[in-house]
C-alpha cells in the first residue's frame, strides 16, 4: 500500500512540474508585450511603413530610410520590445546608410502567434534581406540587441548577404540561459528546462535552442562587434566569453566590454561608435574592413566605458528573475498593419 501511495504521490509531482513548464513554456513565448511610446517623427526621421511577408504568410511590419545607393543597415529589437525601441539608433545611422527597423514576430505591429526566440527568426531575416535586395542595397549589415543579436548571428551563419554583424548582449545557448534564468530551483532546473524544449518541439516541431547562436558564431566569418556589460542581469557576461570562444577563429569580429551597466544601457557615444563599425565593414560588397588588416585572436575590448541610459526607453524584458524574461505588464493595442510592400 505504502508503495502504490509513492507511486501517486510521484505521478502528482511529475504532472505539476509538466504543467509549470508548460506555463513557462506558454510565457516565455508568449510574453505581454512592451510598448514603445516613441515614433519616428519624434526623432525627425521620414520613414516609409512597410509590411515583408514570412514563409509562413506571417507580416512583419517594419519602417524603412531608404538612402539609394548607400549600404543598408537592419536594426533588430530586443525581447519583448519592439522597433521603436531603436529609433535613437536609426536616427545616427540613416544619414549615412539606408536603415530598416523591423518588429520581429509577435511584437510591435508585427503579427505571429508566439515568438519562436530565434527559430522562426532566422526565416524573417533572410525575407527582410530580400526585401532590402529588390531595393538594391549594395550591402546590408544587420544590428541586433539581445534576441534580435542571437537572429543576426543563426542567420548570419546560413545567409552570405549579411556582410557584417553588430550585437549587443546576445545570448550564446539558449537552454544555458534557461538554466540561469531558473537557477533558483537548484538541480530540479535541468528536467525543468528540457520539460519547457519538449513543449517547444510540439508547438513548433523542433528545439528552439538549436542551433544556438555560439554554435552559428562558429561559421560566422564577416566583421563582428559584440557588446556586452559584465553586469548584464538578463544575459549574463558568460555567455559573451562563450560568444568570443566560437569567434576566435574570425579574424574581424572584437568584444567590447562595458565594465559597468545593466542589460539595455549603452556606452557612451555607441551610436558614432556602431555608425563607425558599419562604414568600415560595409566598404565593400566582400563585407572586408577598409583598412583593416586581419586580426589574430580577439581582443579583450574595452573597458571602464561608463554606461549612460537605457536604450532608450527602458531595460529589455523584467529584471524580475522569473521564467525566460515575462516582460512589461499590459498589452497596449496595437494600430493596423500597412499595406503590403
Amino acid at each position: 500500500m505504502a508503495a502504490v501511495r509513492l507511486v501517486l504521490y510521484a505521478s502528482v509531482l511529475v504532472a505539476a512540474a509538466l504543467l509549470a513548464s508548460l506555463g513557462s513554456f506558454w510565457l516565455a513565448v508568449r510574453p505581454p508585450r512592451l510598448a514603445i511610446p516613441s515614433r519616428p517623427a519624434d526623432y525627425r526621421l521620414a520613414v516609409e511603413d512597410v509590411v515583408i511577408r514570412a514563409d509562413d504568410g506571417v507580416r512583419l511590419a517594419g519602417w524603412f530610410l531608404p538612402r539609394p545607393g548607400a549600404p543598408a543597415v537592419v536594426l533588430l529589437h530586443g525581447y519583448p520590445a519592439e522597433k521603436a525601441d531603436l529609433l535613437p539608433l536609426a536616427m545616427a545611422l540613416a544619414p549615412e546608410f539606408a536603415t530598416l527597423l523591423v518588429d520581429q514576430r509577435y511584437f510591435g505591429q508585427s503579427e505571429g502567434a508566439a515568438t519562436t526566440l530565434g527559430f522562426r527568426e532566422r526565416g524573417d531575416l533572410r525575407r527582410v534581406l530580400d526585401f532590402l535586395d529588390g531595393r538594391g542595397a549594395p550591402a546590408i549589415g544587420v544590428f541586433g540587441f539581445s534576441l534580435g543579436g542571437a537572429v543576426a548571428l543563426l542567420t548570419a551563419a546560413e545567409d552570405p548577404r549579411i556582410r557584417a554583424i553588430a550585437a549587443y548582449a546576445p545570448f550564446a545557448d539558449l537552454r544555458t540561459l534557461g538554466r540561469e534564468l531558473y537557477g533558483w530551483m537548484w538541480l530540479a532546473r535541468y528536467p525543468f528546462v528540457e520539460a519547457m524544449l519538449l513543449w517547444s518541439r510540439l508547438a513548433f516541431g523542433a528545439d528552439i535552442s538549436r542551433p544556438s547562436p555560439a554554435e552559428a558564431a562558429a561559421r560566422v566569418t564577416v566583421p563582428v562587434l559584440l557588446v556586452h556589460s559584465r553586469q548584464d542581469e538578463q544575459i549574463p557576461f558568460a555567455h559573451a566569453e562563450r560568444l568570443r570562444a566560437a569567434l576566435a577563429p574570425n579574424g574581424r569580429a572584437e568584444l567590447e566590454i562595458m565594465a559597468r551597466g545593466r542589460h539595455g544601457e549603452l556606452p557612451a557615444g555607441f551610436e558614432g561608435r556602431l555608425a563607425s563599425f558599419f562604414r568600415r565593414a560595409l566598404a565593400s560588397r566582400t563585407g572586408g574592413v577598409e583598412g583593416n588588416p586581419a586580426r589574430g585572436p580577439l581582443p579583450t575590448g574595452v573597458e571602464g566605458n561608463p554606461a549612460r541610459g537605457p536604450l532608450p526607453t527602458g531595460v529589455e524584458g523584467n529584471p524580475a528573475r522569473g521564467p525566460l524574461p515575462t516582460g512589461v505588464e499590459g498589452n497596449p493595442a496595437r494600430g493596423p498593419l500597412p499595406t503590403d510592400s
